[in-house]
C-alpha cells in the first residue's frame, strides 16, 4: 500500500489535506497520508506560503529518494505563484484555467522527473495546482460557505459570483477579483486559516469534486495510483 505527502502552501491547505482529504484517501488504500507546508515551512513560526521553487524542489526530492513506496503531490494557489516556477510564465499566455493548470503541473512533473532520472516511475509525483486559489473550492456550494461563516446573509450575493462562472475555478485572479477577494468585499472578518477548512468540511468533499473538475481530476489520479 502506497503512502502518500502532500506537499502545501499554508495552514489551511494542510488542515484541508489531514480532517477531509485523508479520510477519503484511506479508503481508497492508502496506508498513510499526511501533509507537510512548502519548502519545510513549518520551522520556527509555522508560517505556510508559496516558497522559491529551488527549497520546495529539494523536499519534494528528498522525500521521493527517502522512500520508494512514496507518492508526493502538492496543494498550491496559482495566484499569486512565483513565475520562478516551472511553467508559470508560461501559463500566463493560456486563456482556460484548465490550460494554465496543466501547463505549470506538467512543467513541475518534468523538472521533478529529470532530476530523479530515467528510471524515476513519474506515477509518484501528482503535482496541482489549484485555480485559482483555495478560496475558490468554496464557491462549489455558497449556500453552505456562509452558513458555516455564519453569514447566511451574504448568501445570495455569493450565488450572484458563482453563476457568473461555469466553473468556481473559473473565478479569475487579478487582486480584486480573486475569489479571497471576492469574499472579503462581503464579510470583511473572513479568516482562511479559521474559517476555510470549517467552510470546507460544511460543504463537503463530494460537493466540492462534483463543481471543481479540475480539482476532480487531481482526487482521481491519486484514487488510481492506490489501485493494485
Amino acid at each position: 500500500m502506497p503512502r502518500i505527502l502532500v506537499h502545501v502552501e499554508g495552514q489551511t491547505e494542510e488542515r484541508f489535506v489531514n480532517q477531509i482529504l485523508a479520510p477519503h484517501l484511506y479508503g481508497a488504500g492508502y496506508e498513510s497520508v499526511g501533509a507537510r507546508l512548502l519548502g519545510n515551512a513549518r520551522q520556527r513560526f509555522r508560517r505556510g506560503g508559496i516558497r522559491p521553487w529551488g527549497s520546495v524542489r529539494t523536499d519534494i526530492l528528498d522525500h521521493l529518494k527517502e522512500d520508494r513506496a512514496v507518492v508526493a503531490t502538492t496543494m498550491v494557489d496559482y495566484y499569486g505563484l512565483p513565475h520562478t516556477w516551472p511553467g508559470r510564465r508560461a501559463a500566463s499566455d493560456e486563456g482556460k484555467p484548465g490550460a494554465r493548470a496543466a501547463t505549470v503541473e506538467m512543467a513541475l512533473l518534468d523538472d521533478i522527473s529529470s532530476a530523479l532520472g530515467d528510471t524515476f516511475d513519474r506515477r509518484r509525483f501528482i503535482p496541482y495546482v489549484v485555480m485559482h486559489e483555495f478560496e475558490g473550492l468554496l464557491f462549489a456550494r455558497p449556500d453552505r460557505f456562509a452558513s458555516a461563516v455564519e453569514r447566511p446573509d451574504i448568501a445570495p450575493e455569493l450565488q450572484a459570483i458563482r453563476v457568473e462562472f461555469s466553473t468556481p475555478e473559473h473565478i479569475n485572479d487579478s487582486p480584486g477579483t480573486a475569489p479571497s477577494a471576492r469574499i472579503r468585499r462581503l464579510y470583511s472578518g473572513y479568516q482562511k486559516a479559521s474559517q476555510g477548512v470549517l467552510a470546507a468540511v460544511e460543504i463537503g468533499l463530494d460537493a466540492i469534486r462534483g463543481s471543481c473538475p479540475l480539482f476532480d481530476g487531481w482526487v482521481r489520479r491519486l484514487e488510481d495510483v492506490a489501485r493494485p
